[in-house]
């Protein structure tokens, strides 16, 4: 277990006006952000640029996964509302890129996939220009309910593997490693843009690395973020070592080797860091699939 983090991951606190601006718009359109639920250590870097990462579906998790620190238990709300809120927050903030996530919502039949494509169509509605990356749940691998998400033609389509293989039951426990892979190649095997992740320093071994990134390439995985697990409270899973700078910096190298598009590695990037310049090697969906 290692309690003292080293100085590259202190991150700065925020101070800026384009700061304040988002945070206001966020409690205006009464939204939740996966920056403040999940404790994300550059939230004052994304929203201090204008940026930040909308979570749909309310603040409860339906899984208990033990790295993550959003709240778990039985949600109360589905607000049907919220899509139009999102799109507005999307158009005040005057995004060029927008990055939706959500909880797990295993209560509902649907996962939540309407809502999810309800969202989608109205950030495009709104903001024609705006490209749409999604960080979705696995939808229990339900391929019909992900259609649903997918029909709505997001831009980049996100969903992350997290760790290797042994580490899936401890760590997502609900969750299966083969059944993300299956919903990131059926994205793929659709014409999507794909994007995954992995944690470093919650336990895994270096051969459990590259297999899990071989992995995520035989599934066509286009771009990839690898970043450093943090224990976000003590009942959490604790932080089994410091990856350095340098080490992510071969492990960037390895994965552009076996044929990754896009590789975000360092000790403090996450799912949305740098989103919209990772996007900007990719067209829209919309206008690869020839969709008007």
């Amino acid at each position: 277990m290692q309690n003292r983090k080293p100085s590259w991951l202190r991150a700065k606190l925020p101070t800026s006006p384009d700061y304040r601006k988002v945070r206001a718009i966020v409690e205006h359109n009464e939204l939740h952000t996966v920056c403040q639920s999940a404790q994300c250590p550059n939230m004052g870097e994304c929203w201090s640029r204008g940026t930040a990462t909308l979570m749909i579906l309310g603040n409860v998790c339906t899984r208990a996964c033990t790295f993550c620190a959003v709240h778990t238990g039985k949600p109360t709300e589905l607000d049907l509302a919220e899509p139009a809120r999102v799109a507005d927050a999307v158009a005040r903030m005057g995004l060029r890129h927008c990055v939706i996530t959500s909880v797990a919502r295993d209560d509902l039949k649907d996962g939540g996939a309407t809502v999810w494509a309800r969202t989608i169509r109205a950030i495009r509605n709104r903001c024609p220009q705006t490209a749409i990356e999604v960080l979705t749940p696995d939808f229990q691998g339900k391929l019909n309910n992900l259609d649903d998400v997918l029909d709505a033609e997001p831009d980049i389509f996100n969903h992350n593997l997290e760790t290797i293989e042994r580490l899936q039951k401890p760590i997502r426990r609900t969750a299966s490693y083969n059944r993300s892979l299956d919903v990131l190649k059926h994205a793929g095997d659709r014409g999507f843009t794909t994007k995954s992740g992995l944690m470093l320093g919650i336990g895994e071994k270096p051969k459990e690395i590259g297999k899990a990134l071989k992995d995520l390439r035989i599934a066509d995985v286009n771009i990839l973020t690898l970043g450093q697990y943090l224990q976000p409270t003590p009942s959490h899973t604790p932080v089994d070592r410091w990856v350095t700078p340098e080490e992510f910096e071969e492990w960037k190298k390895f994965s552009l080797d076996i044929g990754f598009d896009v590789v975000e590695s360092g000790p403090l990037v996450r799912s949305s860091y740098h989103a919209e310049e990772q996007s900007e090697h990719f067209g829209s969906h919309a206008a690869k699939a020839g969709v008007a």
